[in-house]
């Protein structure tokens, strides 16, 4: 109708999946997203740093990426956008939202963003924690995310700028299989073995004495040995102070022995490496990129190469969606067309030397057909 003005439709000026308090939802229906397994999970990167290390090299070898638009003057801006958004609290660029959001889905399955607009844009980008949201499966293809608060859980007023992800979840289920999915049995023996060499070495490594003293068949002797212990003990203490060199003179049968010397350490080469062994191959990198030597002569064979990039671009995958959100309701917000291409950096794990060198003998090859053939 002419002249009848059109109603303005809100924007989220804040984030919408932050706890406002402590939250005691009502669990009924919904998945939560924090779990005892999840708070394991975060045990474990702290307790076993090759797992944490492990977790960190992944993220890192995914690697950045660009965006090309038909439109070059949006390409630039939206470029620009990506590398200086605001990210959480005290972070900028995609680049360190992307990670953190990857880090949270390989450590626990599930990962939650947000999208902050203000100003008729997108203006920040945030990581949800996973203690403050929860799902609800509404139908088989649809999850709706909650907020939680006192009492119970609120629909975020706009689902559109929420999304989340899920890694390997089972059928029907909106939750995902964190990463370390079966690690912490494994871990537990690892952190025992650990702990008991520690011991061990308290034990063993920090040397006690043994001092005993036998009074002679003498009556004077025998009654007068308590005193006489008594002044061993005293002279003994004083010749094993650290900021002194004394001697240790003693009257009598008086005999000496170290605590624990004829006992020996196991070894513990064995086990742990079995351990890490399980543990490097549920994360999928070569173990030497975790700084584990096992070979004198290990290095990545190309079939290790092309294995581990199928898992990162696995992964990749995974957070191509999100991007697609992102960068699509920036192009719409600012008047652009929303087509455009995501082009992720190559994955270079092989030998630079080798590589040129193999560039090398196929580019002589060729020139040895094309001069055969004429």
């Amino acid at each position: 109708m002419i002249g009848k003005k059109q109603k303005l439709q809100p924007v989220a000026q804040a984030v919408q999946t932050a706890a406002a308090a402590s939250p005691f939802a009502a669990l009924n229906s919904y998945v939560p997203l924090q779990t005892g397994e999840n708070r394991l999970y975060a045990a474990l990167r702290e307790a076993v740093p090759i797992i944490d290390a492990g977790i960190d090299k992944i993220i890192r070898l995914i690697g950045s990426f660009t965006v090309h638009c038909g439109n070059k003057n949006a390409e630039a801006r939206l470029n620009l956008f990506l590398q200086n958004v605001k990210v959480n609290s005290m972070e900028a660029g995609v680049q360190s939202f992307l990670n953190d959001y990857l880090s949270q889905l390989l450590t626990y399955g599930n990962a939650v963003g947000e999208m902050v607009v203000g100003g008729g844009t997108v203006a920040a980008l945030y990581n949800a924690g996973l203690e403050d949201v929860e799902l609800k499966a509404v139908s088989p293809l649809q999850t709706e995310i909650f907020r939680r608060e006192p009492g119970g859980s609120v629909r975020v007023k706009y689902p559109e700028l929420v999304f989340c992800s899920a890694l390997n979840p089972a059928p029907g289920s909106a939750r995902g299989v964190s990463l370390l999915h079966g690690l912490p049995f494994v871990s537990g023996i690892l952190i025992q073995i650990y702990n008991t060499i520690g011991v061990n070495w308290e034990r063993l490594g920090n040397v006690r004495f043994a001092v005993t003293y036998k009074p002679t068949g003498d009556a004077a002797d025998r009654a007068y040995a308590k005193e006489r212990a008594q002044q061993i003990a005293g002279e003994w203490s004083r010749a094993m102070q650290k900021d002194s060199v004394s001697d240790f003179i003693a009257v009598g049968d008086v005999s000496i022995k170290a605590i624990g010397a004829d006992n020996q350490i196991l070894d513990s080469a064995v086990p742990v490496r079995e351990m890490l062994e399980q543990i490097v191959a549920k994360l999928g990198l070569p173990p030497f990129l975790l700084g584990l030597s096992w070979s004198s002569t290990e290095r990545m064979s190309s079939q290790q190469a092309d294995i581990l990039t199928s898992e990162l671009e696995a992964y990749r995958r995974i957070l191509n969606p999100v991007i697609h959100r992102i960068c699509s309701l920036w192009l719409r917000l600012n008047g652009y067309d929303p087509g455009f291409v995501i082009e992720w950096d190559d994955i270079t794990l092989q030998d630079e030397i080798e590589t040129a060198n193999a560039r090398y003998l196929n580019a002589k090859a060729a020139q040895l057909e094309a001069a055969a053939t004429t």
